[in-house]
């Protein structure tokens, strides 16, 4: 039977009390290349917002010879592994708990490795966030934490080659293998997350067959520090249905640290494996920052992705250094080498001021009070103590 606890550091100042360490699950790094699928799939779908793409990839291809290329765009968070492994660790420490870190990246490892060689991080688990297709319309997240250093990179190569070419023989085969690893944890990320917009209904669907066909080699539903209240009540009661632990998922991409993070009394990640495996029992604690206005903190997201950083490493300080795309040969390279006297079209940069005006603090603390959902909050609060 899954024992889950669900409590909220606005409620109780000492929920944490009694555990002797915080777990930060599901963030990202600079190593992450996030897809702009999204874009072309909003086009599609909202009206008002296919002839703004339509324009701007018009003019792209007639005045520069560069064809707008969603599927092999990408851009990738601000932070590098080191900021982001120490900015996920002192939000844990000043609640007075020893920390550990799993950074899952979009189908790398690289973060991990390269934090391995720095002492403060070295035993850090070496994970990855899996991007998996399913039924030609959809992917399915899955957080693959703790993988055995030795064949960390043979791992890797083998979720590659299925990726690139799914079939469901083969990715059973995958998920009893990596179930048979004892200290690896296969976490379902935001379940319930409809990220390819195919509608609410039929998603439900998909990932409840999903769950018939593989749910027996995952080890955990999660509960995502990113989703709205609504979508995590229904991983709720998902987690119900399928009588699977709850867990908690941070999906960090900004500069916030993660909003929820798993309270345990494990001295190493490996006996926070066994606690979730093999007791079935998990300890989540959500942050402050989970109670602000959903909305709001999207749009605080959105903001971490587009700002200038100038102390941090070169490469990473503006958002089109950032932010990649195919040049007119098809070689991808940083937007900020392919605009056209190395500056973005005044489109464009209207597009990004907009956005960040949002930001600015009269509009911001506006924004924050039309968006406020307290009575979610409570609602939440509800349905989650019942």
């Amino acid at each position: 039977m899954a024992n889950a606890t669900v409590s909220y550091l606005w409620r109780d100042r000492k929920a944490h009390e009694g555990y002797r360490t915080g777990i930060s699950l599901h963030s990202h790094t600079n190593q992450s290349r996030e897809t702009l699928d999204f874009l072309a799939n909003l086009g599609s779908k909202y009206a008002l917002i296919r002839p703004l793409l339509a324009r701007l990839e018009h003019r792209a291809e007639r005045l520069h010879g560069v064809r707008v290329d969603y599927a092999s765009s990408y851009w990738t968070p601000p932070m590098t592994p080191k900021l982001a492994f120490d900015l996920e660790s002192a939000q844990i420490e000043k609640l007075g708990q020893n920390s550990m870190v799993s950074i899952t990246d979009h189908d790398n490892i690289a973060a991990p490795m390269l934090l391995r060689t720095v002492p403060s991080a070295r035993r850090i688990p070496v994970s990855v966030e899996w991007s998996v297709p399913y039924g030609g319309v959809q992917d399915f997240h899955l957080g693959i934490h703790n993988l055995p250093s030795s064949r960390a990179k043979q791992w890797m190569k083998t979720l590659a080659e299925f990726t690139a070419n799914p079939r469901e023989e083969r990715l059973r085969e995958i998920l009893v293998a990596l179930h048979e690893e004892p200290h690896v944890l296969v976490v379902f990320n935001h379940p319930m997350w409809d990220l390819f917009l195919i509608g609410e209904e039929r998603h439900r669907f998909m990932v409840n067959e999903f769950l018939q066909k593989f749910g027996g080699w995952l080890h955990a539903l999660e509960l995502n520090g990113l989703r709205n209240w609504e979508e995590n009540r229904e991983t709720r009661r998902l987690a119900e249905r399928w009588n699977m632990v709850l867990i908690s998922g941070g999906d960090r991409h900004g500069v916030e640290p993660n909003a929820n993070i798993n309270l345990t009394n494990a001295a190493t990640f490996t006996e926070f494996v066994h606690d979730i495996r093999r007791e079935r029992q998990s300890n989540i604690l959500f942050m402050p920052q989970y109670a602000q206005p959903w909305k709001h903190r999207l749009l605080q997201s959105t903001l971490d992705a587009i700002r200038n950083y100038p102390d941090f490493p070169q490469g990473s300080r503006t958002w089109d250094e950032r932010a990649y795309h195919p040049d007119a040969h098809g070689v991808v390279r940083p937007l900020s080498e392919i605009w056209p006297r190395g500056r973005a079209p005044l489109a464009v940069q209207f597009v990004i001021k907009s956005v960040q005006m949002l930001g600015s603090r009269p509009v911001s603390g506006g924004l924050r009070m039309a968006w406020n959902d307290a009575s979610q909050l409570r609602l939440a609060l509800r349905d989650q103590e019942s």
